[in-house]
């Protein structure tokens, strides 16, 4: 298995590790993870083919579903409530 599926693999069981989270808990290992995943999937798909991203893709959206939503909602000027066990 190459670097990059691997590091995937990872990526997707720390993504997994961090849903289990109480919500409050889960906001910085949640942003890094949002942040690593568009590197992660430019590096498999230099490495294996397009493909292989769009899976990784379908597997970041579903997992990080409702982060995208509120980041989609912010991009266009809305103020989306947060759930009551993040709000500070």
């Amino acid at each position: 298995m190459s670097l990059p599926l691997f590091l995937g693999c990872l990526w997707v069981l720390a993504a997994t590790a961090t849903a289990l989270m109480p919500m409050r808990r889960q906001y910085i290992p949640g942003v890094t993870l949002l942040l690593c995943a568009p590197v992660l999937l430019a590096w498999i798909g230099m490495v294996h083919g397009w493909v292989w991203v769009a899976v990784g893709l379908a597997a970041f959206g579903s997992m990080m579903r409702n982060p995208l939503r509120y980041l989609i909602a912010r991009a266009r000027g809305q103020k989306p409530e947060l759930p009551p066990e993040i709000r500070r």
